[in-house]
């Protein structure tokens, strides 16, 4: 398996877990890290073997968002490398064909908060901190897919503001699924990847993208999307053989 110097990966049970390793920064997001967050994410959507990912700074850091140091260096008439590799990694997490689990247990600020974004659920700690602050640096935000995620009147608060909240409000505006005492967040998301990876590996794919896709479709194409994907699945032989365990399960429960 692959090293990478500002990443940790392991992979077990079909739940691969990535996680930014660069503490003397607060894994802050150099263009090393990016890279390498493109490099592990396009590697883990080819691999069989992978069914969830859990994406995590630890119980310490998320990202404390952009380099400022390596942002200073920059010029307006020569930044497009800089931010066409933020918005690669960006896309590498949104588009990552399986699940994409976040697990906030610090602060994601500004460039960390965005990567949270691109996540599908995230779950945080009580010490997580949240905060768009690009506005605070004269930035613009990525709003999108963050007005889907929270609603647009929120999104709007949060871009244009600049404000950094805490977990418990972030649930509250549905941003985080739920919130896990300090300390437990890496065990308790690794319990739900583990109970999801050993669903249907292309059922958990093919929600996701679906759920993308709606986004885009009125009601009645939506309807009949999922008609259609529904169809492709219902009657297979896994869907005979997961049914049949369920069955076997509650009648094992009556007879207790």
């Amino acid at each position: 398996m692959k090293t990478y110097q500002y990443l940790l990966l392991d992979v077990r049970d079909r739940v691969a877990t990535v996680t930014i390793h660069r503490p003397d920064k607060g894994n802050a997001l150099a263009p090393g890290v990016l890279d390498e967050i493109v490099a592990v994410f396009s590697a883990l959507a080819e691999r069989d073997d992978v069914s969830v990912i859990v994406f995590t700074g630890g119980e310490k850091y998320f990202s404390a968002g952009f380099d400022l140091n390596e942002i200073r260096k920059l010029e307006k008439v020569s930044n497009e490398t800089y931010v066409a590799l933020f918005h690669r990694a960006y896309r590498a997490v949104l588009f990552c064909p399986q699940p994409v689990i976040c697990a906030v247990g610090g602060a994601a600020i500004a460039g960390g908060f965005d990567l949270t974004m691109m996540c599908d659920i995230r779950y945080a700690s009580t010490r997580a901190k949240f905060g768009q602050r690009e506005v605070v640096l004269s930035l613009t935000p990525i709003m999108d897919p963050l007005w889907r995620i929270v609603g647009l009147g929120r999104a709007k608060e949060l871009a244009l503001t600049g404000r950094i909240y805490g977990a418990e409000e972030a649930e509250r505006m549905g941003y985080v699924s739920h919130v896990f005492p300090d300390g437990q967040l890496l065990a308790s998301v690794e319990a739900i990847a583990r109970e999801m990876a050993s669903l249907d590996r292309s059922t958990l794919s093919d929600t996701k993208r679906l759920s993308n896709q709606i986004l885009n479709q009125d009601l009645d194409g939506a309807m009949r999307m999922q008609e259609w994907l529904f169809r492709s699945y219902i009657g297979s032989e896994d869907n005979h053989r997961r049914i049949d365990a369920l069955q076997t399960q509650l009648a094992a429960a009556r007879r207790k």
